[in-house]
């Protein structure tokens, strides 16, 4: 049995304690604010004010508080020997999250980050329907809404970008060469409230609308390629194929095929995951692991590039 432990019960942390209880691994919980005992209560899991005193429970824990938080934390974790989920974004730096991925390799433990797009239907067949594309042209994504008020610790680039630029970095296994950005601080000085995010890929370019003050709520893509133009509602769990090519004669293909996905839970995948790969690991299966890699540190490099970008106002690489 994987004992977890989650460190945060917040919004999203309540959504970790209700999944890790229904897989049955919820062991013990952790937070600032001493009514939450009354969750663990709930929950039939021990409970502390002090994250540090819940360590000796669990073989691995969920780092659920706000980003400001994430590097003190998970850093002591990594240094008491457990494994960690943490949420994206990382860290708020570039180099605090190469320190982190480090750190974790040196102690040979599992750094998972929340990128649950990965675990959605409709990205995994992103991945595999872009190998038979032909060249891309462009993609274009959009994570906007405004369902809630904006995060306090990060903006709509580190908050909302990542997801999108994490599944590129997941669909396509290339990083971009440079980072454009224009960003709108309309409701505080400290964080943007909207974005448009350029990457270039030389040979094709992807372009990211972000926003938490668009009257519509939508997660989706399209990859325009020279054999497919392939539309992902990443929301619904939707594919639409657009099989067609654009020639000189005219336009020959198919449009508008419907694809049939088995919809599921992406956050309730992506724990089962991290609670198999520490059962795999205690099994001694730790060189299979995967989503552990460097790409976490460029992730948070893409998007920190994206905010210098928009303060200098020009294109910056990547490398």
């Amino acid at each position: 049995m994987v004992n977890i432990g989650v460190i945060g019960t917040g919004k999203w942390g309540l959504n970790h304690i209700r999944i890790f209880s229904e897989l049955g691994n919820l062991k013990a919980i952790a937070d600032i604010r001493p009514e939450s005992e009354q969750t663990a209560k709930e929950f039939n899991a021990s409970f502390y004010t002090d994250y540090k005193q819940l360590l000796p429970e669990v073989d691995a824990v969920t780092v659920v508080v706000p980003t400001d938080k994430h590097y003190e934390i998970v850093k002591e974790c990594l240094n008491q020997g457990k494994h960690v989920l943490v949420e994206k974004p990382v860290t708020l730096y570039a180099d605090q999250t190469k320190e982190l991925v480090e750190l974790a390799k040196q102690k040979g433990l599992i750094l998972s980050v929340g990128y649950l797009f990965r675990f959605n239907p409709a990205v995994k067949k992103l991945k595999e329907l872009v190998k038979d594309i032909g060249q891309i042209q462009y993609i274009k994504g959009r994570y906007i809404h405004s369902s809630k008020p904006p995060r306090k610790d990060s903006g709509a680039i580190l908050n909302l970008g990542v997801h999108l630029i994490d599944s590129l970095n997941f669909i396509l296994e290339e990083r971009p060469k440079r980072v454009y950005c224009k960003k709108v601080n309309l409701l505080n000085e400290k964080n943007e409230d909207s974005a448009t995010i350029v990457l270039d890929y030389e040979k094709f370019f992807a372009e990211f609308e972000l926003s938490c003050c668009h009257p519509e709520k939508k997660r989706d893509m399209w990859i325009i390629a020279k054999n497919d133009k392939i539309y992902a509602d990443f929301f619904d769990q939707k594919i639409t194929r657009n099989p067609f090519q654009v020639t000189e004669e005219g336009i020959k293909g198919e449009r508008n095929l419907k694809l049939e996905l088995n919809k599921n839970e992406p956050l309730k995948e992506e724990l089962k995951h991290f609670v198999e790969c520490v059962k795999d690991y205690h099994q001694g299966k730790g060189s299979e692991i995967t989503n552990i890699g460097e790409e976490e540190y460029y992730t948070t490099r893409i998007c920190e590039l994206a905010l210098q970008s928009a303060k200098l106002r020009r294109d910056l690489d990547v490398e």
